[in-house]
């Protein structure tokens, strides 16, 4: 991004942070596959996120320090005056199980997060907000849970826009569908806002410039042949279901939260090398997601996955996210 240097630098409150996927999407600076994304003008001012376990990782990969905070217990008087506010709500409250759209959110403990989220701009009104979601947010309860989120972003003071956007499409090498929304209290920035333009729409990058040696791989990353012979004998074992071993010549499926327990009679993506299946260890899934691989891991196998799985494509992130600080300096061509 041309012209950063000298630019107004836009202060940033970030919610459930994770371990920083949104996060480091937006300042930038870093290199995925041999490609660069240049560093943002933003300055990240109080990060949150209430698993102790993934704040580690966010803590070991940036000079600000992310706090372990409930965003329910978050005071309005501790979250600093700030331009952008980003955050990834859960999904939970909002999934196709729920059952009272009218009231969705309302009873749930984890759909009262996305309230606190809109009760934090209402007061702070931020110049703009990036909120991410499952592609499942769409659709549950016949698209009646997405308009009453829609509708909440809109009570508390924000011209809205959402986009459904897949990482393949950005330089990752994950088929990773997920909702944007983005919203503006400025109507001139909002009207000078659009979502990205696919960069890779033909020529995704693919799971085999990802994926390790083969000959480093420990032992324990390989399922057993009893569990090989459990999944032959499903009625999935010659369709092999949408998840199970992946074309490494294509971008990979969706990576999940829960790789540590990922078995072949899943949906999880695997991989099948040389006559072998395999778990992805943890460092290939921080690439999958388009993690730098300076980005710093814990020892933690089950917290890297947990952690990794949540996360937001860093480099998905960085498109979106050049495209919101253009439209708050109300230009239509890239800066």
């Amino acid at each position: 991004m041309e012209g950063v240097v000298g630019m107004k630098k836009f202060s940033v409150v970030s919610l459930f942070s994770g371990c920083g996927g949104m996060d480091l999407g937006l300042t930038g600076g870093f290199s995925f596959l041999r490609k660069k994304y240049d560093k943002l003008p933003v300055n990240i001012l109080k990060a949150i996120d209430h698993d102790s376990k993934i704040v580690d990782i966010y803590n070991l990969n940036f000079s600000h320090k992310c706090e372990v905070k409930d965003i329910v217990e978050l005071s309005l008087k501790d979250i600093p005056k700030h331009d952008i506010m980003v955050g990834g709500f859960p999904c939970q409250s909002f999934s196709i199980i729920a059952q009272n759209p009218k009231r969705l959110g309302y009873n749930d403990e984890r759909g009262k997060l996305f309230f606190e989220m809109c009760r934090i701009l209402r007061e702070k009104q931020p110049r703009v907000f990036i909120a991410e979601n499952v592609k499942g947010i769409l659709s549950a309860n016949k698209g009646e849970a997405f308009e009453l989120i829609l509708s909440e972003f809109r009570k508390v003071g924000y011209y809205v826009k959402f986009q459904l956007l897949n990482s393949s499409h950005f330089g990752v090498p994950q088929k990773r569908e997920r909702v944007f929304i983005v919203g503006f209290k400025d109507k001139k920035s909002f009207d000078a806002f659009s979502f990205p333009e696919a960069t890779t729409l033909d020529k995704p990058r693919v799971l085999s410039e990802v994926i390790e040696n083969e000959k480093t791989i420990d032992e324990k990353f390989y399922f057993s042949q009893r569990a090989v012979e459990g999944m032959e004998k499903t009625k999935h074992a010659k369709s092999m279901n949408k998840g199970r071993d992946q074309n490494i010549n294509m971008p990979c499926n969706t990576v999940g939260a829960h790789l540590a327990k990922v078995s072949l009679n899943s949906t999880d993506p695997v991989l099948k090398i040389n006559d072998r299946y395999r778990m992805f260890t943890p460092r290939e899934v921080a690439r999958i997601q388009s993690f730098p691989d300076d980005f710093n891991l814990v020892p933690s196998r089950s917290a890297n996955y947990k952690a990794l799985g949540n996360a937001v494509p860093p480099v998905m992130m960085w498109h979106v996210s050049q495209k919101v600080i253009e439209a708050l300096h109300n230009k239509t061509t890239a800066l």
